[in-house]
């Protein structure tokens, strides 16, 4: 039986901010540029009460909280306390899955400093973070991957949740499908007019007609409801994709996108080169000015050449979106994915 922790930190940017300026501790704070179309990065506590939260756009919280104080996202910053956070880690065990600079899985099974209890482990690196940053983080303590994560959300923030083996069942009973990873809107639909709305009624169905309605994922949800997840931490995660986005100060058409397509081609291009890093698929979004987003993806059997090729594939894939002249757009981006350690590679076949 394994034993794992998710750790979360607390509004993570908010808080390595609110570090530095204590004074602005029970007010209103978010995440986020002055850029006119700026979205939320991060939104402090008091700020949530509002009804204030990441990806919301800036003009929305500000209808909401006028009153809102907004501070300059500082990447350097962040990644600097995210580095002591796991330099933590690495003293109780050496199996870390970071998934971004705020959370991490850990397997603690066996851990380095021979700590029989996984939730006495949790304890004192909570308690090891709040020391060496001043920075509060919630964590959950499960015999899995799934249970763990869900769990480090239930006491937020500066909690911990504790799921031992013989409480999986009763605590997966009642628990909303929505918390399920992978579960989004539209498969919560679908799950709902087969009338399931918790694991425990998902328990009830058999694992053919779940994939026959969600393919292979059906067969997760399966395993999910019975409180199952043999996935392993992994301690080297691929990067899965690099992207660059920009949002315009006004609406424009297609047309007038153009001219930032190579900007941001070069960007992620350059990228790619710091990272030694190939890539064999290419991405294109465009977020229209009633926020739903467009977006086309081609692949290809050897990864892209030269910048010039990339160029290449996003004017194609571009040209096959069929774009309306008169659509105009919020944002435009480009990114690449299936990513993998440079080596020497052939010419690219477009077609």
């Amino acid at each position: 039986m394994r034993k794992i922790i998710h750790i979360d930190m607390d509004a993570f940017y908010a808080s390595v901010e609110l570090k530095d300026q204590p004074e602005l501790k029970h007010l209103p704070v978010v995440i986020a540029s002055h850029h006119p179309r700026a979205v939320i990065a991060a939104a402090s506590y008091p700020a949530r009460t509002f009804g204030l939260r990441s990806a919301m756009s800036m003009s929305q919280a500000r209808k909401l909280c006028p009153q809102v104080v907004v501070i300059e996202p500082n990447f350097e910053k962040y990644r600097t306390a995210s580095d002591k956070i796991h330099t933590i880690f690495q003293q109780y065990t050496s199996l870390i899955e970071p998934l971004s600079l705020d959370e991490a899985y850990l397997d603690v099974t066996e851990n380095l400093k021979k700590i029989p209890s996984a939730t006495e482990v949790a304890e004192q690196i909570r308690a090891d973070i709040f020391t060496r940053t001043g920075l509060t983080a919630s964590a959950g303590v499960a015999p899995n991957k799934f249970l763990a994560k869900i769990a480090s959300d239930w006491h937020k923030p500066n909690g911990i949740c504790i799921i031992k083996p013989h409480q999986v069942q009763h605590f997966i009973q009642d628990l909303p499908l929505k918390k399920i990873p992978g579960v989004g809107k539209v498969t919560q639909e679908k799950l709902k007019l087969l009338q399931l709305e918790t694991l425990g009624d998902l328990q009830k169905i058999e694992e053919a007609m779940l994939i026959q309605h969600f393919g292979k994922y059906g067969k997760q949800l399966f395993l999910y409801a019975q409180g199952i997840d043999d996935r392993p931490v992994q301690t080297e995660r691929q990067r899965q994709q690099i992207s660059k986005e920009i949002t315009f100060d006004s609406d424009f058409t297609l047309i007038q996108c153009l001219p930032y397509w190579n900007n941001l081609i070069e960007r992620v291009w350059n990228n790619l080169e710091k990272k030694q890093f190939q890539a064999r698929g290419v991405t294109v979004k465009l977020k229209l000015k009633n926020f739903q987003v467009l977006q086309h993806s081609k692949s290809f059997k050897q990864p892209l050449n030269s910048q010039q090729e990339m160029i290449l594939v996003i004017q194609q894939l571009i040209q096959e979106m069929l774009i309306p002249e008169h659509f105009q757009f919020r944002l435009a981006g480009v990114g690449v994915y299936q990513l993998s350690e440079k080596q020497e590679q052939s010419q690219l076949s477009l077609w």
